[in-house]
């Protein structure tokens, strides 16, 4: 079933939890590049965005971040080993791009409270992936 154009789907954002906005904008600027905009004094939103790539961040309830150790983002770049070399070069640790079943080459990041980005190039094209 097509969608008519107006209800086409255009991006997704995921929204982390975090315990420490200021800690986490941060964190997702000075280490992953990111632009970010930020509501509340306190911080209790931010909306970040690398190219057309967008994050966002919400205060925890109870000071406490609900974190999966699934992937909470996973991001599709054109040069894996170029982004994880950027990264490393701001002191993230992360580890060594690798090829997966999946068709892709990627490594993960843990953000400050845990949740786990990854970042990954499609090795072949794919109708369920960016080319």
């Amino acid at each position: 079933m097509t969608d008519p154009s107006c209800f086409q789907l255009r991006r997704a954002m995921p929204v982390l939890d975090c315990t420490d906005m200021v800690r986490s904008v941060a964190f997702y600027k000075e280490k992953l590049g990111f632009d970010a905009r930020v509501w509340g004094e306190p911080v209790t939103f931010a909306i970040l965005q690398r190219g057309v790539v967008t994050i966002a961040l919400a205060k925890a309830d109870a000071g406490k971040a609900a974190v999966s150790r699934n992937w909470a983002a996973y991001v599709y770049v054109r040069d894996v080993d170029a982004l994880h070399a950027e990264l490393s070069a701001h002191g993230v640790v992360a580890e060594t791009p690798a090829p997966r079943d999946y068709n892709c080459r990627d490594f993960t990041v843990d953000d400050p409270d845990g949740h786990m980005i990854a970042f990954g190039q499609v090795l072949e094209p794919d109708v369920l992936g960016p080319g």
